[in-house]
């Protein structure tokens, strides 16, 4: 297999599993939609607690020492969502998406509905894009299985990620709607420069490097996962820096010991 094969398999599943949530979800009631998010709200969060326990890795206890890894990952995030929300992530993440409804999106039939009535539309639209784009692009094997592509160790885990986000993308979308399969291209996006970052790097980073951002990659999923949950609108999009901070926090740490 060539590499970039599992990111590109991972596009297809997601672009496969939504088409067929828009052709079912109509045929759902709306309890029955709403118990199915629920449910992957619920999995989110079991994905990122599971993540998370990465901060207990052998590895980056050696390398940071045992109670390092608690406040390593604190900073991550405080710094993370101080340079997120400056950037003001969430909003620009936002805007792209009703960006992307615009391009790419026809409205059907003549234009007759309310203002109201289009705005909660193009909400709808960027609330599936946004939602599925972060929760298929946020995990840890998002980047773990990136980079290892990338590595040349095989694609192994992204078809792991890609099974999963097939049958996430049908309940999202029959939801949510075409916003799911627009997340397609993010995912092609944010997986292909990870993998061409780990072909071009090489095996280069520690794993203690890696522990620690899974483990900062696990709590931004259980804060997707409240959101998805309806429990809090966590501005996931702007923790999105610790990802980068996190290894670059390990590795600070590590050289000052």
């Amino acid at each position: 297999m060539f590499i970039g094969f599992g990111t590109l398999a991972n596009v297809v599943t997601v672009l496969v599993g939504s088409s067929l949530g828009l052709w079912i979800g109509t045929r759902f009631p709306e309890r029955t939609q709403r118990t199915v998010v629920d449910a992957l709200g619920l999995i989110t969060l079991l994905l990122g607690a599971l993540s998370t326990a990465d901060i207990l890795s052998p590895a980056l206890r050696t390398a940071v020492g045992s109670s390092a890894p608690v406040l390593i990952v604190l900073g991550a995030l405080l710094i993370g969502g101080v340079i997120g929300s400056l950037l003001d992530i969430e909003h620009r993440l936002d805007v792209f998406g009703h960006w992307v409804r615009a391009r790419f999106v026809r409205r059907e039939g003549p234009t007759v509905g309310s203002d109201a009535d289009l705005a909660s539309a193009e909400g709808r639209f960027v609330n599936g894009f946004v939602t599925a784009s972060l929760l298929f692009c946020v995990g840890p094997l998002t980047v773990l299985g990136s980079l290892m592509e990338g590595l040349g160790r095989g694609p192994d885990q992204l078809l792991v990620k890609a099974v999963l986000d097939g049958f996430s993308s049908i309940a999202f979308a029959a939801t949510l709607g075409v916003g799911v399969m627009a997340s397609a291209g993010v995912v092609l996006l944010v997986q292909g420069a990870l993998t061409l970052a780990g072909w071009v790097v090489g095996d280069v980073l520690p794993e203690a490097h890696l522990m620690a951002l899974s483990a900062v990659g696990g709590l931004i999923l259980v804060g997707l996962g409240l959101r998805i949950l309806n429990a809090r609108k966590v501005p996931v999009a702007n923790l999105l820096p610790a990802l980068v901070v996190a290894p670059l926090l390990v590795e600070l740490v590590g050289a000052l010991r």
